[in-house]
């Protein structure tokens, strides 16, 4: 996977955003630590998605190309989808739950792609996704199992590195595992000192029992305010690199989501979404001992409605 994230960044170089990474004194003196946040909430469709997305289409034979691809996605891959589509001049055709944000939607939509909403309580998007396949012969390019995905994914890390250098963690949000298991991947390999901290809502904690069991466990359309994070488990592909190269799993309560994600707001003046202030929690609410480390945090992404944020905030203690 280590020479798979080297290549894929390559394919990106000069389309994806080579993100900022950013410091907070503020934040420093809360946590007790010298904290550096990657903000892929600055990524292009406004989310990390943007990087799997664009590598596994560049991957395509020109036949698969002409097909056209299929996916299925709650927003933020649907959007990467779509817009790596639009780049490369590939159809794209994505399933989404018709309870996904709007502004998502209309985001992938805008970009091109051919939106098939579907009621997740009556039917499955795999199953959807292979009647798709069977049909018009599409690619099926997955939210996080998918090795070009998650090489994309781990490009993130390596660009942290690239400009921090040596750190003492990384702690990176989880929800499918795409995203964590290519930065852990990659950070193994260049730094194998470094600790990985994966972190999850506590309503959506199949990653954590699958880590600390051995076994895969599910969990079933989870109401978690972290919507990006709702898959119902792990896959064949990150399950494994996950037990392989991450050193602990951590989960977060959705006031301890909603609180970080509103000092990120309001004091650091960076807008991300709940799923994007998931992996900075832990150590914003001090449920780690970590003092005087250097840490990364990825904040995946800052798609999110603003129309609402004030719901959200709304009974977030100052």
């Amino acid at each position: 996977m280590y020479t798979k994230i080297i290549e894929a960044s390559k394919r990106l170089a000069g389309v994806a955003h080579r993100t900022p990474v950013l410091s907070s004194r503020l934040l420093n003196e809360h946590t007790g630590n010298e904290i550096f946040l990657k903000c892929e909430n600055f990524q292009r469709m406004g989310a990390f998605k943007f990087r799997g997305a664009y590598n596994a289409l560049s991957c395509l034979s020109p036949e698969a190309r002409e097909r056209g691809v299929v996916t299925y996605s709650s927003g933020n891959h649907a959007q990467a989808i779509a817009l790596a589509g639009k780049l490369l001049g590939i159809s794209a055709t994505v399933i989404v739950p018709d309870d996904a944000p709007a502004v998502k939607v209309a985001a992938a939509k805008s970009y091109g792609a051919n939106i098939l909403l579907y009621d997740r309580t009556k039917r499955s998007r795999e199953e959807i996704a292979e009647e798709l396949i069977g049909e018009y012969g599409y690619t099926l390019i997955p939210p996080f199992d998918h090795q070009d995905v998650i090489a994309g994914q781990g490009t993130a890390a390596m660009e942290l590195l690239d400009e921090v250098g040596s750190l003492d963690y990384v702690f990176v949000q989880c929800g499918g595992g795409g995203l964590l298991s290519g930065c852990a991947a990659y950070i193994k390999n260049s730094l194998p000192g470094c600790k990985v901290f994966g972190v999850e809502p506590e309503m959506a904690d199949d990653a954590t029992k699958s880590f600390k069991t051995g076994t895969l466990h599910t969990v079933h359309n989870p109401q978690t305010v972290a919507d990006g994070l709702r898959t119902p488990s792990l896959g064949k592909l990150t399950f494994p690199l996950i037990r392989q190269y991450v050193d602990d799993m951590l989960t977060v309560s959705e006031e301890e989501i909603l609180s970080t994600m509103y000092y990120l707001w309001t004091r650091l003046k960076i807008v991300v979404e709940p799923s994007g202030a998931v992996s900075l929690a832990p150590l914003f609410h001090r449920k780690i001992k970590l003092s005087g480390k250097k840490i990364g945090v990825i904040l995946s992404g800052g798609n999110v409605d603003v129309r609402l944020a004030g719901d959200l905030f709304a009974n977030i203690k100052e």
